[in-house]
């Protein structure tokens, strides 16, 4: 059972990227065309070839904007808007992929129960991770980019 809810990237940033044609650092943001299978931040889900995308320095949320664990990574999105994700389960485009689980606590610091997981469960990996004492909220990332993915907070 999931209990917990699923965030995309957040639409102010993605809406700054797109409009602005900078990323969060000033960086430009880069245009292309996807060659399919490139994950997509702002509805989660993978690109399908042809499909206009960018690329941009994304900062994820923490649950406090003044965490020394504040990083900028990469990420895709649609180069438009676009309709978000179709549902707020996890994304059945990516699980059974294995992921890195980073968990933080209330100061938007990196807590111990941070792990991965092979894929094979992944909702009962992120419920475990939510359960521990003091997690507030989960940062899926790639286990070979690192690169942000979603966040999975307690419903």
């Amino acid at each position: 059972m999931t209990t917990f809810a699923i965030t995309p990237i957040s639409q102010d940033q993605l809406t700054s990227a797109r409009k602005s044609g900078v990323d969060v650092s000033g960086h430009p943001v880069v245009l292309l065309s996807a060659g399919g299978g490139e994950p997509l931040r702002c509805c989660l889900r993978n690109a399908e070839a042809g499909e206009a995308c960018i690329l941009f320095g994304y900062r994820p949320e923490l649950p406090s904007e003044e965490s020394p664990y504040a990083e900028i990574g990469a990420v895709f999105a649609h180069a438009d808007e676009c309709a978000g994700p179709a549902e707020q389960t996890y994304p059945s485009d990516w699980a059974t992929k294995a992921q890195v689980l980073r968990a933080y606590d209330s100061r938007g610091w990196i807590h111990p129960a941070t792990t991965t997981h092979d894929g094979t469960d992944p909702v009962a990996a992120i419920n475990a991770v939510l359960a521990e004492d003091g997690v507030v909220a989960v940062h899926s990332r790639n286990i070979a980019y690192g690169c942000y993915m979603f966040t999975a907070t307690r419903r």
